[in-house]
């Protein structure tokens, strides 16, 4: 019997994905719900599992094709076909130990939705050691988050299967574990099977994500850092050590980029650049970015809001508004609120173009944007339009924690109308947004700064924010993006607007 393997959902307003990733070839056996394979969409990654289990078969759809929603992958072939290879699976994963069989695979855990590979950072143990249940044995990356491996038994570590440095899918097996013990003698072995994984040569080696991101937000150097791992790969560690020995130059590991052998003057500099792959967020985000720009006939325009009574409100009730909703009143909630008014009045900024039709929502699903080490994601707000100030605080509080920790799920991060941008808390004056495809507006935040403007005849000194609203001049005119701005500046320099509905 043979089983075809589909194109699942993509999401709202998505139609079609690229195949980026196969983890099986014809004729491996596989599991019910294992990962066959990755789509990437132009907003996030998609996984297909198996459908049943068997033998697979034929795979239509090669790396780097383009499929639609339904499309035919791959097929599978169940039944007596599949019992011989699943046995060499089994088989494969336990290997002999000296007549034992008291051998536990320790295998790659549960990496999060969307994620479907990893790179071995850091074993804890060696080959040889004794282990107990639950002990931790490596540590793995993702580009989103780290993953530590607990043993599944006590006893004592046989062998490593993936060293440190390689990436292994979902389902790869990483150690062996003799429950008995009985296998330490094959440690010796062990030893120069782990010299052939792939080694990184010179300035092509790839640091840890972990000690990336430790790097990023201690704001140190990767030259005053230590690299401890494989051909002075950076790890998670070394930047724990550097940070705690005050390091804030970088002579120990300077010399590194001598070991590329280089042309004297100025063909040198090519020794001190650093060559890092783009993680599969990365990529995603830059091919999105560049086809709104290709896409959308995009247009900004600007005004700017005295912030002066929402910061005078926000003051006044700030600690009675916590204290009873159990979360800090911040700025995005008036901006939401503020937003959502102003859409009310200009629903083409919330619509979207499909093919000849405009789609209009009766609903606000606010993106709100958030920079996390891996790059930006936009979980969204649901039914924003909807929700008080509380609320708002709430679960932008809640989507925030989980964006910066790589736990947002793929339904948080889709279906949003209307995107608010924040680059004040980086420091931004002034600043042109990007659409978020397939919306139609963004709005852009900056910093507040005091600056003196003129009040009836008067200079005074007012804390001033600019705001911009990118938008697509296919659906929306000047005189609506003007009004929706117009809008969000009299919500914002007078809140009570907002009670009142007006």
């Amino acid at each position: 019997m043979t089983t075809e393997v589909r194109v699942p959902t993509l999401g709202e307003s998505v139609t079609e994905a690229t195949v980026a990733t196969w983890f099986k070839k014809p004729g491996d056996a596989v599991a019910v719900d294992e990962m066959l394979c990755e789509l990437e969409t132009d907003k996030v990654t998609v996984e297909v599992p198996a459908p049943a289990a068997g033998v697979m078969g034929e795979i239509i759809a090669e790396e780097g094709a383009t499929v639609g929603v339904d499309a035919l992958l791959a097929t599978i072939s169940e039944g007596a076909a599949a019992a011989p290879a699943a046995k060499a699976a089994k088989a494969d994963d336990k290997p002999a130990k000296a007549g034992k069989a008291d051998s536990v695979a320790v295998m790659v855990p549960s990496l999060g939705e969307s994620v479907s590979e990893a790179t071995v950072s850091t074993w804890f143990k060696k080959v040889g050691d004794t282990v107990a249940q639950d002990e931790m044995l490596c540590e793995l990356e993702t580009d989103k988050v780290s993953v530590e491996v607990p043993s599944p038994a006590a006893g004592v570590l046989a062998e490593i299967v993936a060293p440190e440095g390689t990436t292994v899918d979902a389902a790869a097996k990483l150690a062996v574990i003799s429950a008995s013990g009985a296998a330490a003698p094959a440690a010796k072995p062990q030893a120069p099977a782990a010299a052939p994984a792939p080694a990184a040569s010179g300035k092509d080696i790839e640091d840890a994500p972990a000690a990336k991101k430790a790097m990023a937000e201690a704001g140190i150097s990767r030259d005053a850092v230590t690299g401890t791992g494989r051909d002075g790969r950076i790890m998670k560690d070394d930047v724990q050590k550097a940070i705690a020995a005050g390091t804030s130059a970088a002579p120990a590991s300077a010399p590194a980029p001598a070991t590329a052998p280089r042309a004297p003057v100025p063909a040198d500099d090519a020794a001190r650049e650093e060559r890092v792959k783009m993680t599969r967020l990365r990529q995603t985000i830059a091919r999105r970015l560049k086809d709104a720009q290709n896409t959308a006939a995009m247009l900004t325009t600007y005004n700017e809001v005295d912030m002066s009574a929402t910061m005078d409100l926000r003051k006044e009730y700030k600690d009675i508004f916590e204290k009873k909703h159990g979360v800090k009143l911040g700025f995005m909630s008036f901006f939401v609120k503020a937003c959502c008014h102003a859409l009310r009045e200009v629903p083409e900024v919330n619509a979207e173009i499909d093919g000849t039709d405009v789609v209009y929502k009766n609903f606000v699903h606010m993106g709100v944007a958030v920079g996390t080490p891996s790059g930006l994601v936009v979980p969204v707000v649901r039914d924003a339009d909807q929700m008080g100030f509380a609320a708002i605080e709430k679960k932008i509080a809640e989507l925030g924690v989980r964006a910066r920790d790589g736990k947002l799920s793929m339904a948080e991060m889709q279906g949003g109308s209307f995107t608010i941008s924040n680059g004040g808390v980086y420091g931004s004056l002034m600043s042109s947004p990007i659409l978020n495809p397939p919306q139609s507006g963004i709005l852009g935040m900056h910093k507040i700064q005091d600056r003196p403007v003129a009040i009836n005849g008067q200079v005074v000194i007012r804390p001033m924010m600019y705001l911009a609203l990118s938008y697509d001049h296919r659906i929306v005119d000047g005189k609506g993006a003007v009004t929706f701005l117009v809008r969000v500046k009299e919500a914002l320099e007078d809140p009570r607007r907002l009670l009142m509905d007006l």
